[in-house]
């Protein structure tokens, strides 16, 4: 057992030639060393590498039913995180870019950092690089979410449907002109058949560079929506700590993908983290809005204590 286990494990050597060497038949040599693991001789251990969460990975899949989770160290300066997340998603999420179709949301600072350093994936099949969301900030802020779009779109080699128009109106006039613009409505249409979704999440106030006069809410519809009920939005559709949708006459002032919409996408991937997005983050993994997840190790802790707690609400409930 312990020739067989030097052999192949130390030498490097095939085990066909171990076979030859022992005199022995290939089957054999396999028994042997699935002996060498039982009794010990052999033991293998995995050694994640540095900056990488492995358990917390493997315990966020099988708290919120998740199909990929990346934890990522950021340091403890919160300021990182956006950088830190996205080229780690640049780094370890190429083959999630699948499908034809990717609704990509540039108004997301770790997004657009994760489209800053993507390099080229070739041959992945991607033909589109739907914006999902309309214009919101400052002039300068647009024209930084534009480049990413366009990062995005060259590194993939695909085309880039833009949707440069209000994020948010102000009145129904303004919707059904936004709606009537022919490059509005193509990009809207791409919008149901989406294959993968990069998603933006936050907070329900405020947050990022966004300020009230930035084709944005107003601190008041802010105020009013957090006293419906609404802990975070998800593309600006605004959701409750159990993750269900929050409805207000907000929902028909957003241009850009609904949670429907979301719903139906084929791969729901959100890159972010900070304190600032926890309440967000544990609303939409509660409601089933996520399926791909990278974020920091702070908020991974902080999503586990939550999942932890609701199990224990649910336990009791049950006792009860």
């Amino acid at each position: 057992i312990t020739a067989a286990a030097r052999l192949y494990h130390l030498h490097r050597i095939r085990q066909s030639e171990i076979a030859e060497r022992l005199g022995i038949s290939q089957a054999g040599v396999s028994r042997l060393l699935r002996l060498a693991e039982e009794t010990g001789i052999v033991s293998t251990v995995v050694i994640a590498p540095d900056g990488l969460h492995p358990e917390l990975e493997e315990e966020l899949i099988e708290a919120f039913d998740l199909d990929k989770v990346l934890v990522i160290d950021t340091g403890l300066n919160e300021g990182d995180i956006p950088p830190a997340l996205g080229s780690a998603a640049a780094r370890y999420l190429q083959d999630e870019f699948t499908g034809s179709v990717v609704g990509f949301t540039s108004w997301s600072v770790t997004l657009r950092e994760m489209a800053r350093v993507l390099t080229t994936v070739p041959g992945c099949g991607v033909t589109h690089i739907v914006e999902t969301l309309g214009d919101l900030g400052s002039p300068i802020l647009r024209h930084r979410t534009e480049l990413a779009t366009l990062q995005t779109a060259r590194a993939l080699g695909a085309e880039a449907i833009f949707l440069r128009t209000p994020g948010v109106v102000v009145s129904p006039h303004q919707y059904e002109a936004a709606l009537a613009d022919a490059h509005v409505q193509r990009a809207l249409s791409y919008l149901d058949r989406l294959d993968v979704v990069f998603a933006g999440i936050g907070p329900a106030d405020f947050h990022s560079a966004i300020t009230e006069n930035d084709n944005f809410f107003t601190a008041e519809q802010l105020a009013e929506v957090r006293a419906a009920g609404a802990v975070g939005q998800v593309h600006q559709r605004f959701i409750d700590a159990e993750g269900r949708p929050v409805a207000t006459p907000l929902d028909k002032m957003v241009v850009g993908l609904s949670l429907e919409q979301l719903r139906r996408a084929g791969r729901r991937v959100v890159v972010a983290g900070g304190s600032t997005k926890h309440d967000a983050l544990a609303a939409a993994l509660a409601g089933g809005w996520i399926d791909t997840l990278v974020t920091d190790v702070a908020s991974a802790n902080h999503l586990l204590t939550v999942a932890s707690a609701r199990n224990t609400k649910s336990v009791r409930r049950l006792r009860n």
